[in-house]
């Protein structure tokens, strides 16, 4: 525990020297009196998905005690449009772990998230951040294991072109500069988000890449490590706040849009998961893939229909998810495969210890990193609901322990080849589709209401509400009416550059 907190970059975890998980609101007073603190934010995730900010200027320490320790009240109808204004009163109430340094508050200022209370105090049962909670209740209830996972962060940069050192067109897979231009941004977003408490395994640009209209489209990738889907959750919604906020202090535009324009890749947030059991991942089993494993696939199978009314919350979403843009659109999985739905990337399973052969000086014993393995959902992108998002998967995988044959659903969907080749088209024919509109998405979601409903999870009015929207999109048949239209894609792209 000890070299963990010491190689921790939250100054908060630096200075109080326990995990966050551990914080008090004592530690949180300590350390706002010691470092000067003047400023203290709540913040907390609304219905659109995006964190909001109630500002408290500290005025004495009865003050901040009473802030830490009752919260504030704020307007629920202004929040969540399924609440009447007539009874519109929420608290938001502070969750000391996930307190963090505010990195652009030129006044010194600890951020904090926050849940949110009804009126009798207990948690408000439409908030994104409890649905959540609930899900992996559930889960928990239903296996006995515990649910993790992580996320894939994708992000377009569009800056001037000044002509320099330019990478090949969709070809910017891992480049380095001078061919990359920020690169140096990426890195600087990364060492603010980890301050924050975010758990990052690595940042690298992406294939996106071109010039159009004298402006340079670059894409870019961060991803973090595993960790409790509620905690996985959190660092997500403050990277993209502290993404986006570094890019208005840069002075350019950013955008975690699925598309930006029509033949270019498009920015995915794909979900790893994986199970967990006193600490040990149950993924792998004597070297390959497990059938807990399985089951938990066959539950993505099941419910990939409706987890697109989580993922992929406008039109724009379905422009990326058609073939050959490494996107999928058939509900399958399989190993190391980018056509599918669902891949179970390259495990750690080797028998030969590969550190040793590149390095002889190491110890040549077998090592075993099965720990890493995780399963990924490529759907989603940026325009989903993260709370609500990974709520949803919690439920598929869940699914699958509940379904009478899971392992059948599982053999039946999966795949080892590209099913995009023409060879292949026999196999392609026999798999089901992902909606494509977010009207199919929301009939889909309909379906599958009792589901999400279950254990009291998801509220009815959430689930209603979320038909509603998808529903007024009107976007069926959208695709095919406009997709070699620039000018209308365009038009379309531009409504929802800033979702998410």
């Amino acid at each position: 525990m000890k070299d963990l907190i010491s190689m921790n970059p939250n100054p908060v975890v630096q200075y109080l020297n326990k995990p966050s998980t551990e914080f008090t609101k004592q530690d949180l007073i300590r350390y706002i009196e010691d470092n000067d603190i003047e400023m203290v934010n709540f913040k907390y995730a609304a219905w659109d998905g995006r964190l909001k900010t109630l500002n408290f200027i500290i005025g004495s320490k009865d003050h901040l005690d009473n802030i830490l320790t009752a919260g504030e009240r704020v307007d629920g109808s202004s929040l969540f449009p399924f609440i009447e204004a007539g009874s519109s009163d929420l608290y938001v109430i502070p969750r000391y772990k996930t307190a963090f340094v505010d990195p652009f508050s030129e006044i010194p200022t600890l951020n904090i998230l926050c849940s949110f209370y009804d009126r009798n105090g207990k948690p408000f049962r439409g908030a994104p951040e409890y649905i959540l909670k609930k899900a992996h209740q559930s889960f928990m209830d239903k296996t006995g294991f515990e649910f993790e996972t992580m996320g894939e962060l994708e992000y377009y940069i569009i800056s001037e072109d000044e002509g320099l050192f330019k990478a090949e067109d969709q070809k910017a897979y891992h480049e380095s500069s001078p061919f990359t231009k920020w690169n140096g941004f990426r890195t600087e977003a990364m060492k603010l988000i980890a301050e924050s408490g975010g758990m990052i395994k690595y940042g690298h640009s992406e294939v996106g890449n071109f010039t159009k209209n004298g402006m340079v489209y670059e894409q870019n990738e961060i991803e973090f490590l595993p960790t409790c889907v509620e905690d996985s959750a959190d660092q997500l919604i403050k990277a993209k706040w502290i993404i986006r906020t570094l890019a208005m202090q840069y002075g350019v535009t950013l955008t975690f849009a699925p598309k930006i324009t029509v033949g270019k890749a498009g920015s995915g947030l794909h979900i790893h998961t994986r199970i967990m059991k006193d600490g040990k991942n149950q993924m792998i089993k004597n070297g390959v893939l497990s059938e807990t494993a399985r089951i938990a696939i066959a539950g993505y199978m099941e419910l990939a229909p409706s987890l697109t009314a989580f993922g992929n919350l406008n039109p724009t979403s379905y422009f990326r998810l058609v073939p050959h843009q490494e996107a999928p659109t058939n509900i399958c999985w399989g190993d190391r495969n980018r056509s599918v739905l669902v891949r179970v990337p390259l495990g750690w399973t080797t028998p030969t210890n590969m550190i040793h052969a590149v390095n002889p000086q190491e110890s040549g014993g077998k090592i075993d990193f099965s720990d890493k393995q995780t399963v990924e959902l490529r759907s989603p992108d940026g325009s989903a609901d993260i709370y609500l998002l990974l709520a949803g998967l919690t439920i598929a995988a869940r699914t699958g322990f509940e379904l009478k044959k899971p392992l059948e659903l599982a053999d039946k969907t999966y795949v080892d080849i590209n099913i995009f080749d023409d060879e292949y088209k026999d196999k392609l024919t026999n798999l089901k589709q992902l909606p494509a509109s977010c009207v199919e998405s929301s009939k889909k979601l309909l379906e599958h209401k009792e589901i999400y409903c279950r254990d009291n999870v998801f509220p009815e009015e959430v689930i209603d509400r979320l038909v509603k929207q998808l529903s007024e999109f009107n976007d069926e048949g959208l695709i095919q009416k406009i997709q070699n239209d620039e000018e209308k894609v365009m038009e379309l792209v531009t409504k929802y550059y800033n979702c998410g």
